[in-house]
C-alpha cells in the first residue's frame, strides 16, 4: 500500500528557493554599516532542521484555484543580514514590538534590481539542478490544484486597514487586488485572517519578521514542501507578487460578520407553506431526477434520468457546491458556494424555487432531518466564513439558531478563530446533525430536539475533517481528516468515536464513498485519494469480520491521482468506479478507472483497471474535458458522468451502462456550462452510495 510522502522542512525549503534560478527580486534599502553587512543566503543555520511542513490539502466537492502554502515561521530570524541590520537600526524597544518592521523597507514604488544569489553561486552547476528537480511546478500536483478558493470573499471590497510606521501602505485598489488573489489562491491553506489552516500562518507579527525579501522570493519561487512558485510559474507577475509580499506585511483584511440581522434581511419565502400545492401536481419521474451543477452558470439543471431531457435550469447561488433532498424526497435544497441557500419545490406544477437564505459569504455543505418523526423538520447549512451553522426551519428557511464554531484545536488546545464547517450528515439513529468543523478536528452531534436548550455532543477526532458518507448500514459515518491520510469512523447510534485509521495514501477524498460486498473481506467501504493514485478499502462490518472491521484491508492504483470521487450501486452493481478529475494529463482527466467487484483479489495483488475514454466518446476536441463525479440513476443501471470543460467551451454528461461498461447517451446542450456534481433524488434522499 502507498504510504505518504515524506515533506522537506519548510527552512530548508526557503534555502532551497534562494538558490533556483540566476537571480531574485531584492527591495533596495539603505545599505547596512560594514560591520553588520553579510550576503543574505550566508547567514548562519539557514539550512536548518524544523518541523516538517504539512502539505497543501482539497476541501471541496468541485475544482478550485490553488492556495499557497507558508513561509515557515518558527525559523530563526537571521536569513538576512539586511533584516539584521532593520533591527539594529530599530533598537533594542522596536525589535521586541511585535508590529515593528524587522525586514527591509520596502513598498509599490521600491526600486528593484536583479541580484545574484551567494548560495546559488557556491553550488556546481550539477548541483543547482538537482536541488531544481526538487521543486515541481504546483500545477504538476493534483491535490495543490484543488485548494478550495474563497472566490465569493474574493469580491468584497474591504477597507484598507492602517498600516504602521515602516511598513508600506497600500492603496483601496491595491488592497482589492491583493485581497482578490489571496482569497482565490491562499486563503484555503492559510484561512481568511492569515492565523494558518492546512497551511501556517501569516499574521503580521510573523511576516514582518521575516521580511520583504523573504517573502519576496518564497512567494516567487515556492518550495518542494508544497508551497507553489506562483512568481515562475507565471501565475503571477513580477509587480503582483511585490504586491503579495507588500500585502502580507500589512495587518489581515476584516471581512464582515453575519448574524441573525443580515440573515433575516437576506430571507425570502416566495411560496409559503399554506400556498403549496397538497400532492405532486406534475408528471415529472421526481425519483428518477437529477440535480446537475452548472458551476460558472450559477445553476442547476433537472434533467430526467430516463429521457435525459432537461426539464428545467434554475438559477441559484454561484458555484453549487451540492444538493440534498429532504426525508421526504419533496424539497430540493442547493447551496452555493456565496452561502446562498435555495429551497426548490419538486412537487409543484412547474418546480422552481419556495425560499431562499443567505447564511454568510462561503459555504459548503446543507442537509435535512431524517430522523423518523422528524423528517423535513429542519435544515442546516455550514459557513466557511464566517465559521459557523445555522439551523433552519425545514418549510421555510427561516433562521432559527446560529451555532459557532471558533474554539480550541483539540489537540493543541489552542484557539482557532475560523473553523470551517465542511461535511454535514443527518442521522438515521437520532435526532442528531453530524458537523465536521475543519481546523480544530472537531465532529459535533447536534441534537435539534430542543433548539432553545440546544445539547451538542463534541468528538475530538482529528484536524482537517472533510468529506465522507455512512456506511451500508448507514449506523457509521466515515469521514476523511484529509490533510492527515485518516479516515474517522463515528458510530453514530452511541454516539462516540469508533475508530481513526490511516489510509495509506495522501490525500483522501472520497466524497461519500462506495459501499459494496468484497468477495474475500466482505462489507467495505471505498475512499480515493487527491495526492496519488491510491484506492483504500476499509472493512465495515464489526459483527461478521471483526478482526477486519475498521482497518484498511487493501489499496491498489487506479488511474493517477487527482481523484475527487469513487462511485457505485451498494447491492446491485459488480463495479467500482473511480475518476481521476484533477490529474494533469488529459488523458487520464478524460477517462475513469473500472474494476470488477467481484475479480478483486483479496491476497494483495491488484485488480485489473479497465478504463473508459468518455472524454472520446463524447467527441469533444477542444479544452480538457475532465471526467467528474460518477452517480447512477434510480435503478442502478445506468452512471452518470460530468465532462467539466472550460467556462467558453463544451461540455457534457455522459451515461455509461452499468452492465456492459457501455456508451449509452451523451448530454449535450448550451445550457450545459461546466457540469459538475449530479445528485439522483432518490439516491441522495436515501444515502445510497
Amino acid at each position: 500500500m502507498p504510504t505518504p510522502a515524506k515533506h522537506t522542512s519548510l527552512w530548508a525549503s526557503a534555502a532551497l528557493a534562494l538558490v533556483l534560478g540566476s537571480g531574485f527580486a531584492v527591495a533596495q534599502a539603505p545599505a547596512p554599516a560594514p560591520d553588520t553587512a553579510a550576503p543574505a543566503a550566508d547567514a548562519p543555520d539557514a539550512a536548518a532542521p524544523a518541523p516538517a511542513a504539512e502539505a497543501p490539502a482539497g476541501d471541496a466537492a468541485g475544482a478550485d484555484a490553488p492556495a499557497a502554502d507558508a513561509p515557515a515561521t518558527d525559523a530563526p530570524a537571521t536569513d538576512a543580514a539586511a533584516g539584521e541590520a532593520a533591527r539594529d537600526a530599530a533598537g533594542t524597544e522596536a525589535a521586541a514590538d511585535l508590529n515593528a518592521v524587522t525586514g527591509p523597507i520596502a513598498g509599490p514604488d521600491t526600486e528593484v534590481e536583479i541580484a545574484p544569489r551567494s548560495q546559488g553561486a557556491q553550488l556546481t552547476t550539477e548541483e543547482q539542478k538537482v536541488m531544481e528537480s526538487e521543486v515541481q511546478d504546483h500545477t504538476s500536483k493534483p491535490q495543490d490544484q484543488y485548494e478550495p478558493a474563497l472566490t465569493t470573499l474574493a469580491q468584497e471590497q474591504l477597507a484598507v486597514p492602517g498600516a504602521p510606521e515602516g511598513v508600506p501602505t497600500l492603496s483601496q485598489v491595491e488592497f482589492d487586488e491583493a485581497n482578490t488573489i489571496y482569497f482565490e489562491r491562499c486563503a484555503g491553506c492559510h484561512g481568511v485572517l492569515r492565523n494558518g489552516a492546512t497551511g501556517k500562518a501569516l499574521t503580521p507579527d510573523l511576516t514582518r519578521e521575516l521580511g520583504f525579501d523573504y517573502l519576496h522570493s518564497f512567494i516567487t519561487y515556492g518550495s518542494p514542501a508544497g508551497m507553489p512558485n506562483w512568481g515562475t510559474s507565471g501565475e503571477l507577475t513580477e509587480e503582483q507578487v511585490t504586491l503579495m509580499a507588500n500585502y502580507l506585511l500589512n495587518d489581515p483584511a476584516a471581512p464582515p460578520e453575519w448574524g441573525m440581522p443580515e440573515m433575516m434581511n437576506s430571507w425570502q419565502v416566495f411560496i409559503p407553506p399554506e400556498e403549496r400545492p397538497t400532492e405532486k401536481m406534475n408528471d415529472w419521474d421526481i425519483e428518477n431526477l437529477f440535480s446537475v451543477t452548472l458551476r460558472d452558470a450559477g445553476q442547476i439543471a433537472l434533467i430526467d434520468g430516463s429521457t435525459y431531457e432537461i426539464r428545467k435550469v434554475i438559477d441559484t447561488g454561484y458555484a453549487v457546491h451540492i444538493s440534498r433532498m429532504s426525508a421526504s424526497g419533496r424539497y430540493l435544497f442547493v447551496i452555493g458556494r456565496d452561502a446562498k441557500v435555495d429551497m426548490i419545490d419538486l412537487w409543484a406544477e412547474d418546480p422552481s424555487v419556495v425560499a431562499t437564505l443567505k447564511i454568510g459569504l462561503e459555504a459548503r455543505s446543507v442537509e435535512t432531518s431524517k430522523f423518523e418523526g422528524w423528517e423535513d423538520r429542519y435544515a442546516i447549512a455550514g459557513g466557511y466564513w464566517p465559521p459557523q451553522y445555522v439551523i433552519m426551519d425545514g418549510a421555510t428557511l427561516e433562521p432559527l439558531k446560529i451555532v459557532s464554531t471558533r474554539g480550541m484545536i483539540y489537540d493543541e488546545q489552542t484557539y482557532h478563530p475560523e473553523p470551517r464547517v465542511a461535511a454535514i450528515l443527518s442521522s438515521h439513529f437520532r435526532p442528531e446533525f453530524l458537523v465536521n468543523i475543519k481546523e480544530t478536528g472537531k465532529i459535533q452531534l447536534v441534537d435539534y430536539t430542543d433548539l432553545e436548550n440546544l445539547k451538542i455532543t463534541e468528538i475530538e477526532a482529528e484536524r482537517f475533517l472533510h468529506d465522507g458518507g455512512l456506511d451500508s448500514t448507514k449506523r457509521y459515518f466515515i469521514t476523511a481528516a484529509n490533510a492527515r491520510g485518516k479516515l474517522v469512523v463515528i458510530d453514530t447510534q452511541e454516539g462516540r468515536l469508533e475508530a481513526i485509521t490511516e489510509t495509506g495514501g495522501e490525500t483522501p477524498h472520497p466524497g461519500r464513498g462506495a459501499n459494496f460486498e468484497h468477495p474475500t473481506f466482505g462489507p467495505v467501504w471505498a475512499t480515493s485519494h487527491l495526492g496519488d493514485d491510491s484506492v483504500a478499502l476499509i472493512g465495515t462490518d464489526p459483527e461478521g469480520h471483526p478482526d477486519q472491521a475498521w482497518q484498511i484491508v487493501d489499496s491498489f492504483p487506479a488511474l493517477g491521482g487527482g481523484s475527487l470521487f469513487v462511485k457505485t450501486f451498494p447491492g446491485k452493481s459488480n463495479h467500482l468506479y473511480v475518476d481521476a478529475t484533477l490529474n494533469p494529463e488529459a488523458e487520464i482527466s478524460g477517462s475513469v478507472a473500472v474494476f470488477k467487484i467481484d475479480e478483486m483479489p483479496g491476497d494483495g495483488s491488484d485488480p485489473e483497471i479497465i478504463t473508459l475514454p468518455l472524454a472520446e466518446w463524447a467527441e469533444i476536441t477542444e479544452g480538457q474535458p475532465r471526467v467528474v463525479q460518477g452517480e447512477f440513476n434510480k435503478d442502478g443501471t445506468e452512471v452518470w458522468f460530468s465532462l467539466w470543460n472550460g467556462k467558453d467551451e463544451e461540455s457534457a454528461i455522459v451515461v455509461v451502462d452499468d452492465a456492459t461498461l457501455e456508451l449509452k447517451h451523451v448530454i449535450k446542450d448550451p445550457r450545459l456550462i461546466t457540469p459538475t456534481g449530479k445528485f439522483n433524488v432518490y439516491n441522495t434522499q436515501n444515502d445510497v452510495y
